[in-house]
């Protein structure tokens, strides 16, 4: 089952890289755990109750991205209203070092918990961890490891789009955009809610986009987004069954 979500959930995240748009990864496991799990077992292997809040929560992070991207814009605006132009950008060209750093712990401390849980239930379920479940360190380091170097090799495509076709992003803009996805991320891993990263940041694009005004933003680029989105889990889903129809006569 495992072994189906996560073919899933890699093969839909890897088309969606081809075509340059910005899916969810977590999208992309729950879908992908879900088709796997029906496959098994059925309706009766789904925790309804633990799903819809999932859910629920990720719908709701880029909404609040959104909210807090654009509060810290007006802020920013006010407090460096009588600042010219070029010290703001000078300014903020430095702190965006800062606020991108925040914005990658909180990815690294939500995504990759979600990765490294499925992995320890893995040792756990096959007596490795002798009777005491915890993440081992291998693990974590592993996961994150694993994040660092995708982002590094395989992320441009994407960050093309998140960067300048939404929306056309000054230096303060980006600051309020990754800080305000930050706050959410940090929230969120502090509630122990798994969350989208790329849906908190891209409500939050938007969110600095709609503070200059509503036509600033690409309403055609957002719309595949979100199509995007809501396609993610019934595809990945789709996927990790199939990958268990495939891998059933090999595994067995």
């Amino acid at each position: 089952v495992i072994f189906a979500a996560l073919a899933g959930a890699i093969c839909w995240n890897v088309i969606t890289w081809l075509g340059g748009i910005p899916s969810s990864s977590s999208h992309a496991l729950i879908g992908g755990l879900v088709g796997a799990g029906l496959m098994k077992v059925g309706f009766s292997a789904i925790v309804w109750h633990g799903l819809i809040a999932t859910v629920l929560a990720i719908v709701l992070s880029p909404a609040l991205g959104l909210v807090l991207a654009l509060l810290l814009v007006l802020a920013v605006s006010w407090l460096f209203v009588k600042v010219t132009p070029l010290k703001v950008d000078q300014t903020f060209r430095a702190l965006q070092f800062l606020s991108a750093s925040l914005y990658s712990l909180g990815h690294g401390g939500n995504d990759a918990q979600k990765t490294m849980g499925i992995i320890a239930v893995l040792l756990y379920s096959h007596g490795m961890m002798n009777g005491d479940f915890h993440i081992p360190l291998w693990v974590v380091l592993a996961c994150q490891g694993a994040m660092a170097l995708g982002t590094l090799a395989g992320g441009w495509r994407i960050v093309h789009t998140m960067g300048s076709k939404i929306t056309r992003l000054s230096p303060m803009q980006g600051f309020c955009a990754e800080t305000g996805g930050a706050i959410t991320l940090f929230l969120a891993t502090y509630l122990g809610v798994p969350v989208s990263t790329t849906h908190t940041i891209t409500g939050a694009i938007v969110g600095v986009g709609v503070s200059r005004r509503v036509s600033a933003v690409r309403w055609n680029v957002a719309r595949s987004i979100v199509v995007a989105w809501v396609v993610t889990m019934p595809a990945a889903g789709i996927l990790s069954a199939l990958a268990f129809l495939a891998a059933g006569p090999v595994l067995n």
